[in-house]
């Protein structure tokens, strides 16, 4: 081990066969690093920081100082929760946790109970999606580091907020990735579409499986965070009987009990599996929730029209598609996926599964950033299609999540973008983007270049836009329909069978009935005309809309949205 320009010889563990330890005295700053076989000092694979980047040394870190100024017994449940998808670098032009702080009454006045963060894990150069880390225990120094995020989080539980972090355990990025020099992390068993598998269930896989879950519980204790959110776990090839993501949530669980406040974990999943978020005891892999890509997509086609490539299986009666999900959670439930070229998922059984196990969406940074151009839903669909959007969403049976600047409309794109310190891989990046979306129509120079500083800068929010029209209006009811979900409790039950829809594919107008409460939408250029029957009360509508009367029936104007009780 190399400290602060001093070496000191390492021993093999006499305990942990693979380890090698060493003992030396450190302050917190001091910058130290590994020699492996007289090569050049590599940073420490579980590095707290790394102050100059994941090519540079590792920096000691003493959690222990951190004088956390707000305890914290725990959020809302998830069955109460209303997530919001946050990226650090582009949520301010800054670009770093503390002026992402800055904005945390925003999200209160909203009425959001948990923020989503994007991985925070150190990657080369200063800005990226952060999908390329390669410190799985460190936080990117350009946000502002550790201090940065327990500043952040300290300062979301103050405002009453929860924090869950994104952190992705299926693969790293392709620089600054020096795992495979201290073991076997990486095996040729599996390949994925990065490469080679993380190392789950081959020869050695035991000290892996311990490197992520031990990150993942250093995350949460280390930080005060409330949950976390894996990356695509159905790239997780893992073949042992007792597969990783069990083992995680035994172990998430039981730091849960230690700490004393609940922690939970949310899949990103495109198996459509229920068993994903079945509690052990009956079978499952006991993470708490995962997100509905089926939903999103049967919603998007149905505002879009858009039928090209996994929104092909859902374009055709989108309407129909958006009830399905919103009564049995999955469309692909053991149906055939023309995407796929076979038949995809597995049914969910509505009796004994709580709706708060799968996150609704009307857009997320997958779904706006795997665009040629980064568009969000705002920059193609009418303020009341956009109403019609968010009155989906945040009145469905899951709990929903927001995609940061979603609930003004923003303008802004949110577009793929790199900072590459390895010219190969800029230009190899660069050309890849552009060669995947001409191949689809698109012309190469309308394609945003990944490494342009433009393309980020272009991405940021621009926090302007919430109190000028038609912003304000669409930021006000997102703020209407958050205050409903909250105050009625009918929106926010879990029993999936009690939820009733009704639509006409081709007039397409949807209504669905939770509990008490009605919700209509219009989602045509036509006024339409709905029985509903008698006696309701109309709670909020984004056009004015008439009560159903005698006849039972509602107006409801071009476009518009309302939820309606008894």
């Amino acid at each position: 081990m190399r400290l602060e320009g001093a070496t000191h010889p390492m021993r093999r563990h006499p305990v942990r066969a693979g380890w090698w330890l060493s003992e030396a005295e450190a302050r917190p700053g001091d910058r130290y690093g590994y020699v492996l076989d007289d090569g050049p000092v590599l940073p420490d694979p579980r590095s707290r920081r790394q102050p100059e980047g994941p090519d540079g040394p590792s920096a000691v870190v003493a959690h222990d100082t951190f004088a956390w100024q707000h305890p914290w017994p725990g959020g809302r449940p998830l069955q109460d929760a209303v997530l919001y998808e946050l990226h650090i670098g582009t949520f301010t032009t800054d670009g770093t946790l503390d002026a992402a702080a800055q904005q945390l009454r925003h999200l209160v006045e909203l009425g959001i109970t948990h923020i989503e963060l994007m991985p925070v894990c150190p990657f080369p150069g200063r800005h990226g999606w952060g999908y390329e880390g390669v410190s799985l225990w460190a936080v990117h120094e350009p946000y502002g580091g550790p201090e940065a995020l327990k500043r952040f989080v300290d300062a979301a539980h103050a405002h009453g907020l929860g924090v869950v972090l994104d952190v992705v355990h299926n693969h790293l990025g392709p620089s600054g990735n020096y795992l495979p020099a201290f073991g076997p992390y990486f095996t040729d068993t599996h390949h994925t579409p990065w490469g080679a598998a993380v190392n789950l269930d081959a020869p050695g896989s035991d000290e892996v499986r311990a490197y992520f879950l031990e990150s993942a519980l250093a995350w949460l204790r280390d930080y005060h965070l409330d949950g976390l959110r894996l990356d695509a776990v159905h790239a997780l090839a893992d073949t042992r009987a007792y597969t990783y993501l069990e083992e995680l949530s035994t172990a998430v669980d039981a730091l849960a009990a230690e700490l004393g406040r609940p922690l939970f974990l949310i899949a990103e999943s495109d198996t459509c599996d229920p068993r994903t978020t079945t509690p052990r005891e009956e079978g499952g892999l006991g993470l708490r929730a995962q997100w509905n890509d089926d939903f999103h997509h049967a919603l998007h086609s149905a505002l879009t029209g858009e039928s090209q490539g996994y929104y092909a299986d859902f374009a055709r009666a989108p309407l129909g598609a958006l009830a399905k999900t919103l009564t049995r959670v999955f469309f692909h439930d053991g149906t055939y996926s023309s995407f796929r070229g076979r038949t995809h998922g597995r049914p969910v059984d509505r009796a004994h599964t709580p709706a708060h196990r799968f996150l609704g969406y009307s857009g997320t940074h997958d779904q706006i950033g795997n665009r040629a151009q980064g568009d969000r839903l705002s920059a193609s669909l009418t303020p009341g299609l956009l109403a019609c959007a968010a009155t989906l969403t945040l009145t469905s049976p899951f709990p929903p999540m927001i995609f940061m600047g979603e609930e003004w409309g923003a303008r802004t794109p949110w577009q793929f973008f790199t900072d590459h310190t390895d010219p190969e891989l800029a230009r190899a990046v660069r050309e890849g983007r552009r060669r995947e979306f001409t191949s689809h129509g698109w012309s190469a120079e309308d394609i945003p270049d990944p490494q342009d500083p433009a393309t980020r800068l272009r991405s940021c929010l621009d926090w302007a836009e919430p109190a000028a029209e038609p912003h304000a209006r669409l930021l006000a009811w997102y703020r209407e329909l958050i205050a409903l979900r909250r105050e009625r409790p009918d929106l926010t039950d879990p029993d999936l069978a009690s939820v009733k829809v009704a639509y006409d594919e081709e007039a397409r107008w949807l209504t669905y009935r939770r509990g008490d409460l009605r919700v209509v939408v219009n989602l045509s250029k036509e006024p339409v005309r709905i029985k509903l029957g008698d006696g309701c009360r109309v709670l909020a509508a984004w056009e004015p809309a008439e009560a159903p009367g005698p006849d039972g029936l509602l107006l409801m104007p071009p476009e518009s949205s309302a939820v309606l009780g008894h």
